[in-house]
């Protein structure tokens, strides 16, 4: 009976390692396979970034309301072919920004990873003077088109940003800068921002003027003070995309300075803040705050997502905040997604968003810009439509 028991454990044993003896090389090439992989990625050559303007091909050829281009130069005007010094509109605007240096100079010193200085025109930039380039830039050319307009920065309390301009003012708000929170911060700080007007208007210090906040890597390049006065009942402002996952982007949001047009947008960012604090924290360094905007717009029962696909401005009452919805093609224009998605520039384009890598193409239009003996914007928006696609240096 011994005997009988030691065969049956011994086949017990043989039937447990039998489906070893097929796994355990199995699992030992998945994994080599993977050491492989990890280390193709590692050689692997990152997207190559140029140092100089590239011109491709500008999108949108052939279409009546799109920029036509030959070269450089543009074949027809759009509708600020020259800036103008005063508005038509009257309207007192401000334009409203977040801004911090992050000087990671002493890091990368320890590291031995050195910089190389960027030259665009005749001027050079460390890493940290891109940055404040890129402001410079964005601050002529609000000057440029609306020049009774004010710039206004919110930074933190400790920053000491060399900037001294006519019409620019810096405003300390408390708060967290970090690369992870800025997302979180800048609409932390709108709303500080606008709760400071409002107390300005409760002391009787206050006078109307509307505010557009902005991300400082846009350049306005048409008068915008036309939608405040065609639509004179919104009390807050978005642009919008046709893209089902991120319809709304959070780098142009427009405010009415009445009391009331304050303190309803403010409600709307307060329920923002709430939903990306609770919801998408984990997207706290990008993207948060869109779809916290998205979020907070969708959950309305009343709206229909359908008019993101549209491409005309409409209102729409989101809670107790009426919201007019503008169009990216128009008032957020940006050139790697904007030169396929609409098909090219539209003739009435007046903001251009230089998000990601097209920070270099920015400092690049405006010396194209300012250096050219007839300063015609048109040409200079064909430089941005042929050079969009192009990743820079920056």
């Amino acid at each position: 009976m011994f005997g009988n028991m030691r065969v049956c454990s011994r086949w017990r044993i043989f039937l447990f390692c039998l489906p070893m003896i097929f796994f355990v090389p199995h699992m030992l090439s998945v994994l080599k396979l993977q050491e492989d992989l990890a280390a193709q990625d590692l050689h692997r050559e990152k997207p190559k970034k140029f140092n100089h303007l590239v011109l491709g091909p500008a999108a949108g050829v052939g279409l009546s309301d799109r920029l036509q281009c030959e070269g450089p130069r543009a074949l027809n005007k759009t509708e600020f072919s020259t800036f103008s010094k005063n508005s038509k509109y009257g309207d007192q605007i401000s334009f409203v920004t977040v801004f911090t240096i992050y000087n990671s100079s002493v890091d990368e010193q320890s590291n031995r990873k050195l910089i190389d200085l960027v030259t665009v025109g005749n001027k050079s930039y460390n890493k940290v003077e891109r940055s404040l380039a890129t402001l410079d830039v964005f601050i002529n050319f609000i000057q440029a088109t609306m020049p009774q307009s004010n710039v206004i920065i919110l930074t933190e309390p400790s920053s000491e940003l060399p900037v001294h301009r006519n019409r620019v003012t810096i405003h300390s708000i408390q708060g967290e800068y970090s690369r992870d929170k800025l997302m979180l911060q800048r609409i932390t700080s709108y709303i500080a921002f606008l709760e400071a007007r409002l107390e300005e208007h409760s002391l009787g210090r206050g006078q109307v003027n509307h505010y557009i906040f902005t991300d400082s890597d846009m350049a306005i390049v048409g008068d915008l003070g036309q939608f405040f006065h065609e639509y004179p009942n919104f009390h807050l402002a978005l642009t919008f995309r046709n893209n089902k996952e991120q319809p709304l982007n959070s780098g142009f949001i427009a405010v009415r300075g009445t009391v009331e047009g304050m303190t309803r947008a403010k409600a709307f960012l307060v329920e923002v803040l709430k939903v990306y604090t609770s919801k998408y924290m984990k997207a706290s360094r990008m993207l948060g705050d869109q779809l916290a905007l998205a979020w907070v717009v969708k959950s309305q029962h009343s709206f229909d997502a359908r008019m993101f696909t549209k491409k005309q401005p409409f209102l729409h009452e989101i809670g107790a905040t009426s919201v007019l919805f503008l169009p990216c093609a128009i008032y957020n224009w940006t050139p790697p997604e904007g030169a396929g998605q609409f098909h090219g520039m539209p003739l009435d384009v007046k903001v251009v968003h230089f998000k990601g890598s097209r920070k270099r193409l920015m400092l690049e239009a405006w010396n194209f810009l300012s250096s050219s003996s007839d300063s015609d914007v048109s040409n200079m928006l064909c430089l941005i439509l042929k050079s969009g696609r192009t990743k820079y240096d920056f």
